[in-house]
């Protein structure tokens, strides 16, 4: 409640909501929270040529179905080689600076990541790419206290021959720049801080509860869903 937002009218007769939520302001910083401009923003890159290590491809195709029931966001092509790629919104940030994934157990995300494994060879490359709508992000890693099972199983298909990268995308009301590629670290770390914190931002505040530091955790604390 209190947040500065911006919607945009949509004029898709099949939808129950007339607007979409784009932007959220808090604490000075703009934040987007369209959960479909990853997908639409990744396909101009990619066909613009604009991410460096996803680039040399003749062809692009968003929505592959490959294998018996799986479908992947973007197939890639030049010659004999190909890349499946998987694009994730990552949108939660915490006060260590660090973005995590996803934010809620996700059992299709993690048999997204098993379907990359399982193609994933010597003239096929399997990628997961994080989309971070927000500034201030100094690292991408996956959830284990939201997820264990989605961490365990990205760390499992990354010695399968799976990699991950991350970009950060910054908005105005009036544009949105793609700033920089941001690392992706798979290295277990100790959960319990990030559970307090996640426990903290579920958890109603008076004015009066917790310690100092707890509080600026929580006002440095950010989610935007």
């Amino acid at each position: 409640p209190g947040l500065r937002v911006w919607i945009s009218r949509a004029d898709n007769p099949a939808r129950k909501l007339k607007y979409t939520w784009e932007l959220a302001e808090a604490d000075g910083r703009i934040y987007g929270t369209d959960t479909g401009l990853p997908n639409r923003l990744v396909r101009k890159l990619l066909e613009n040529r604009q991410l460096p290590w996803l680039t040399g491809y003749d062809e692009v195709v968003p929505e592959k179905r490959y294998g018996e029931r799986s479908r992947v966001d973007f197939w890639l092509r030049r010659g004999r080689r190909e890349t499946y790629l998987e694009v994730k919104n990552c949108h939660l940030l915490y006060p260590d600076g660090r973005a995590y994934f996803p934010d809620a157990v996700s059992d299709r995300a993690s048999a997204h990541l098993r379907e990359l494994a399982a193609v994933a060879g010597p003239r096929v490359r399997a990628h997961v790419l994080f989309v971070c709508q927000m500034p201030g992000v100094k690292e991408v890693r996956p959830s284990d206290a939201h997820d264990p099972t989605f961490a365990a199983t990205a760390r499992e298909v990354r010695r399968q021959g799976v990699t991950f990268s991350a970009i950060e995308v910054l908005h105005t009301p009036d544009h949105l720049t793609v700033t920089r590629r941001l690392p992706v670290s798979l290295r277990p770390y100790a959960v319990e801080r990030v559970a307090r914190w996640r426990k903290t931002a579920r958890r109603p505040q008076s004015r009066s509860s917790g310690t100092a530091k707890e509080k600026e955790e929580l006002r440095n604390l950010t989610t935007v869903v």
